[in-house]
């Protein structure tokens, strides 16, 4: 989910290129197509696009019957799709409510409907993008991924005996829509931030979360599950 930019567009790239046929969901059904010609040009399988708006609580599991459909099984999830900003203390209920459902209860319905297969078969991946446990700002968006940690780790006590294993991978300040455009938006900033908080001294790129998704999603880490694992340079030790 959420792969029409950002982490989620290099995670269905990198899976793809790893042999993986990839379904990618995103509402933006432009970029989705340009993603799915990206694919193709570097040799993956055509990824199979579906247009869904996930603050829509009927489309987890209308992806799922699509793509038990056409596939027969569901091996790897990937729930990227999220959006965060900033709230007044004051804010109402619906701003806390809305990313509560796209942070949080999309995360669940996605991953609900799809674990079945995944039991079934004895085998599965699910990963979490998800965020700090250290935040800088107040948002609805910071609690609501607190709970996809706190689910998760206790998914993986039930689900581990059925092969499936499910991890979160936390974000530092890597290039996005979000960071370069709202959070970071000129080179200056991200220098500046870069300098005063990241031991690495520098922004990461979405293939280096991808590489580690990809680890966890093949058999290789098989005996990874529960864990909250960042990809920040050393930022949430510095804060």
């Amino acid at each position: 989910t959420g792969s029409s930019s950002g982490i989620g567009r290099e995670i269905a790239k990198v899976l793809a290129g790893e042999g993986a046929q990839v379904i990618v969901v995103s509402r933006r059904t432009a970029l989705l197509e340009s993603l799915q010609a990206e694919v193709v040009k570097s040799g993956g399988k055509r990824p199979v696009a579906i247009s869904a708006d996930l603050y829509d609580r009927a489309m987890p599991t209308r992806i799922r019957d699509e793509v038990l459909q056409q596939f027969g099984r569901a091996d790897i999830l990937v729930n990227s799709a999220g959006g965060s900003r900033q709230l007044p203390t004051d804010a109402p209920d619906e701003a806390w409510d809305e990313s509560f459902a796209i942070n949080f209860t999309a995360v669940r319905k996605m991953t609900h409907a799809l674990l079945p297969s995944m039991q079934q078969q004895k085998w599965g991946r699910i990963i979490n993008i998800t965020g700090s446990m250290e935040p800088r700002a107040f948002n609805a968006a910071n609690a609501a991924k607190a709970g996809v940690h706190a689910w998760a780790k206790g998914l993986s006590r039930v689900i581990g005996k059925d092969g499936v294993t499910v991890n979160c991978l936390g974000p530092g300040r890597i290039h996005s829509e979000q960071i370069d455009q709202r959070v970071h938006p000129t080179r200056e900033d991200q220098e500046q931030f870069a300098k005063a908080n990241i031991p690495l001294g520098f922004f990461g790129d979405p293939e280096d979360m991808a590489y580690l998704a990809a680890f966890l999603c093949s058999p290789k880490a098989r005996y990874i599950t529960g864990q909250r694992i960042y990809v920040d340079g050393g930022l949430h030790h510095a804060i």
